[in-house]
Parts: C-alpha cells; sequence; structure tokens
C-alpha cells in the first residue's frame, strides 16, 4: 500500500522527506536534531498506515506515546533540497513499549542509523501504560 503516508513493503516502512531550507544551517547542512523530527513523522505515519490514529489512542484509552530511549548515528550529512527517505521497523513490542530501528538514506546511500525504544504513557498520570491489546496487534503485524 502507498499514500502520502509512505508504504509498507515486508514489514518496512518507507517515507519520502524534502530536506526545506528551515532544516538546515548557514552551510545548507541538515541539523542534527532534525533527523529526530523525520524519525518522528515516519513513525506517525507508520501507525496510520496500521490503522492506528494516535488522536484516537489519547481519546479512547488516555495513552500516548513518547520517546523513552534514542540513540543515533550520524554517517554523513543531508543538504538543502535532498529527497530523503526515512525506513523504519519493529523490532521488538513488549507490554509498554515498541523498539524501533529506522535509517535515513538519499538515494543508495544511509545517512543516519536511529535505534528507539517509545513507551506507551497514560495521559492520566504520566506513568507507563499497557499498550492497548487492538494497538498491541497492529503492531505485531509489522514485527521482522
Amino acid at each position: 500500500m502507498s499514500t502520502n503516508s509512505g508504504r509498507i513493503d515486508a514489514g518496512e516502512h518507507r517515507f519520502a522527506v524534502r530536506v526545506y531550507y528551515e532544516d538546515t544551517d548557514a552551510a545548507g547542512i541538515v541539523y542534527h536534531s532534525r533527523y529526530l523530527n523525520f524519525a518522528e513523522r515516519a513513525r506517525t505515519e507508520m501507525l496510520r498506515l496500521s490503522g492506528i490514529e494516535q488522536s484516537a489512542l489519547r481519546r479512547d484509552h488516555g495513552v500516548v506515546f513518547a520517546v523513552c530511549d534514542c540513540q543515533v548515528r550520524y554517517l554523513a550529512p543531508a543538504r538543502f533540497d535532498d529527497l530523503l527517505e526515512v525506513r523504519s521497523r519493529l523490532t521488538e513490542l513488549r507490554g509498554v513499549s515498541v523498539n524501533t530501528a529506522q535509517e535515513v538514506w538519499r538515494q543508495d546511500r544511509r545517512l543516519v542509523s536511529l535505534d528507539l525504544r517509545v513507551a506507551a504513557v497514560s495521559t492520566d498520570d504520566g506513568r507507563p501504560a499497557r499498550i492497548p491489546e487492538n494497538v498491541r496487534a497492529a503492531l505485531a503485524s509489522h514485527l521482522l
């Protein structure tokens, strides 16, 4: 399936991102923190393609996802006007968290690798909360 939300193929989500001027420094190189934004957009769209709307998750279950651990490896810079692709794979699903491996590519070159753990937290008190069963089922279908 392919849409503006990207596509999922063999468990891997692929999402296109264009680098805008606001993403770069004066030399036209992408700020290191922008890769976290690109990865967040890709994870959100991967959930959307899986039938999970984060606003409904909050409204219906009182749960939101929050990054609780992140490791980033910068391998090469992206530049103004590059067309990038964020590739995301779910690597582990636990009771309250999901591990995701993400990479940012420009054509055939990997620029950045991110390993993240995203936890479900209660909107009431911010404490860890079990991932709702319907969400777990949707996510489990993407595990490799």
